[in-house]
């Protein structure tokens, strides 16, 4: 068990939350309105488009406790000829997913669930 702030200084971020080994997340390409879910687990590295996705922490709160999951996401832009960039690295929110998000021209990426457990 982990108890946190995460990013947020406001109530409904803090208290008990669980560590998990996989996050569930979700990406949309506005280019061709295709949405996708993928799965990764904790330092795995995704691609969906031309990003680069890892998940370093995903967490969820306890069946117990109202329902919450926040995932720690780094991404990165890799167009081909070029250096990535990074885009963005923060806790994503799954209830809340504009309140720290990927700003992106072509793709949107979001946090569904955290599943799995940390050993």
């Amino acid at each position: 068990m982990v108890t946190d702030v995460f990013a947020q200084n406001t109530s409904s971020y803090t208290g008990v939350f669980l560590d998990t080994n996989k996050a569930v997340l979700q990406g949309l390409d506005k280019t061709t309105a295709r949405v996708s879910t993928f799965e990764l687990s904790i330092d795995e590295r995704g691609t969906f488009g031309t990003l680069v996705i890892r998940v370093r922490a995903c967490r969820k709160r306890p069946p117990t406790e109202p329902p919450e999951s926040a995932a720690y996401v780094e991404v990165l832009d890799k167009k081909i000829g070029e250096e990535p960039t990074s885009l963005f690295n923060g806790w994503m929110f799954a209830s809340s997913p504009t309140l720290n998000s990927l700003e992106h021209p072509v793709y949107d990426v979001w946090v569904l669930r955290c599943t799995g457990s940390r050993t």
